[in-house]
């Protein structure tokens, strides 16, 4: 069963599971074009069909499920039980998602901020 939340002022759609988890929706820069498949690819060496979605897992990071539709990129994350002190994961996860989007940290901050 999916339930879905639509914020009418933003087009912004958050997709609740019944396993009670959330999937985030980053939403593309409009004129970016990059091969996300090839990103994913490139920075956690997962391989796959980014359209018809891709599981893997990533240290520090946890168990990611990721789809790419249209001008969207949906991510799930199941953290991991041991949590890692090495922040350069999240460096290399927020120049994968730069990359992806074309919006910097800050940039996506804002379009979920706008959900609220």
């Amino acid at each position: 069963m999916v339930i879905t939340f639509l914020n009418p002022k933003v087009n912004i759609i958050i997709f609740y599971v019944n396993t009670g988890v959330f999937m985030r929706e980053y939403k593309i820069k409009r004129g970016h074009d990059a091969d996300v498949g090839m990103l994913v690819s490139k920075y956690f060496g997962a391989k796959g069909d980014i359209y018809k979605g891709i599981y893997f897992e990533v240290e520090g990071i946890g168990k990611i499920d990721m789809r790419c539709e249209k001008r969207n990129l949906f991510v799930n994350i199941d953290p991991p039980k041991k949590v890692s002190g090495d922040y350069s994961i999240i460096k290399k996860w927020n120049e994968f998602l730069f990359e992806a989007t074309g919006k910097t940290t800050k940039e996506r901050k804002k379009d979920f901020s706008k959900i609220k």
